[in-house]
């Protein structure tokens, strides 16, 4: 799993294993070290974020800051997807 990014104690990472066909763009974050249950983060065609799901529980408040990190890094994060996977689509 590539990490991203570093935000405190949040990893920001893609899944290696996106299924078949490939998801769209999207992060995972979890406090400390990646695992499959981490809150999903979906990236939008303009660099804005969906969440898709909250699993590993991060606090709402954190939650936004974190999401607002990861627009502001979206063109970089986009690049690394599209580097790592070899194709890119978009949620939206």
């Amino acid at each position: 799993m590539p990490q991203i990014i570093k935000i405190g104690p949040y990893v920001v990472y893609f899944w290696s294993n996106e299924n078949d066909p490939l998801e769209p763009v999207h992060v995972h974050v979890r406090e400390g070290k990646p695992a499959e249950n981490g809150t999903k983060i979906w990236i939008t065609k303009k660099g804005k974020c969906v969440l898709a799901n909250n699993r590993s529980k991060i606090p709402e408040a954190r939650l936004a800051q974190i999401m607002r990190i990861i627009e502001a890094e979206s063109d970089d994060i986009i690049i690394a997807w599209r580097k790592y996977f070899g194709e890119i689509s978009y949620f939206c």
